[in-house]
């Protein structure tokens, strides 16, 4: 398996795993919180036998990457991203970032600019902010919510994955749309990641701002989101993420519930492949 080493671990090593599939212009995925690249199965194949490279990588804290104790805040998760691409001499990439990973591909672009990207999706994604304050009242989740989850993570982490990917994949009546099994598997991949960058980066996607960085993206973008999302709602997020970046593009996907990229993977899979194509 395919390591990167990160320049700004300061105290101990720090790798961070990646996928490096296929040949083409380059895709890079970026995962939802608290999975890791492997929830990308659904895709890679897709891609690939579309014509392009695919890089699937685990966020620092989560599946292969190493767990450090720190770092679990988006600036430091965007010069993780800026390493890998800068490694892998990666140019005109499409960056695609899913449900907390959208996070990143927007702190990335306002942070590192456009030069290498040629295009940007937003799945399921949390930009453009997701705390309900003063100067954010259409926000989803007050600090008392964030706090709640942030303790049931800190008391019972298992109990807390089993109700909550029972809702990453359930419409707005509760019905779950994927198997069983593969609810199992994405409540596995969340249990063996750190404890400490589950409960951590609560806090950072939940609290963090993103709408400056929606103001600096200058590429084509796509907003891929269900209207039955009970993590992210869309008129939350993805509709406001369209409001917010001039000239994007939305994809609704219809009974989509949070983890629409398995739920509804060959609708999620077609309109992401058309666009990037199109770009």
């Amino acid at each position: 398996m395919p390591y990167l080493d990160i320049s700004q671990s300061s105290s101990r090593p720090l790798k961070l795993h990646y996928q490096d599939f296929g040949s083409g212009p380059p895709v890079v995925l970026i995962h939802g919180w608290p999975l890791s690249g492997r929830t990308w199965e659904p895709q890679v194949a897709d891609l690939v036998d579309a014509g392009f490279r695919v890089i699937a990588y685990d966020r620092r804290g989560f599946g292969a990457s190493s767990q450090p104790w720190g770092g679990y805040d988006y600036d430091s998760l965007v010069r993780d991203l800026n390493e890998l691409i800068t490694e892998l001499e990666l140019e005109k990439v499409c960056l695609v970032g899913f449900s907390m990973g959208g996070g990143e591909v927007a702190r990335y672009i306002g942070t590192y600019g456009t030069a290498f990207i040629r295009c940007a999706v937003f799945a399921a994604a949390v930009p453009p902010f997701l705390l309900k304050c003063e100067t954010n009242p259409q926000g989803a989740v007050t600090e008392a919510d964030v706090a709640k989850k942030e303790q049931a993570v800190l008391q019972d982490r298992l109990s807390f994955l089993d109700e909550f990917t029972q809702k990453f994949f359930s419409n707005a009546q509760g019905s779950l749309l994927v198997s069983e099994a593969q609810r199992e598997y994405a409540k596995t991949i969340a249990a063996f990641a750190s404890a400490k960058a589950t409960h951590a980066c609560i806090g950072s996607f939940s609290r963090t701002d993103f709408r400056g960085d929606l103001q600096k993206i200058d590429v084509p973008t796509l907003i891929i989101h269900g209207d039955s999302d009970r993590i992210v709602p869309l008129e939350v997020s993805g509709a406001r993420t369209h409001d917010a970046v001039k000239g994007s593009q939305i994809h609704i996907i219809k009974n989509g519930p949070h983890g629409c990229n398995l739920s509804h993977a060959q609708e999620f899979n077609r309109a992401l492949i058309d666009f990037i194509k199109a770009h």
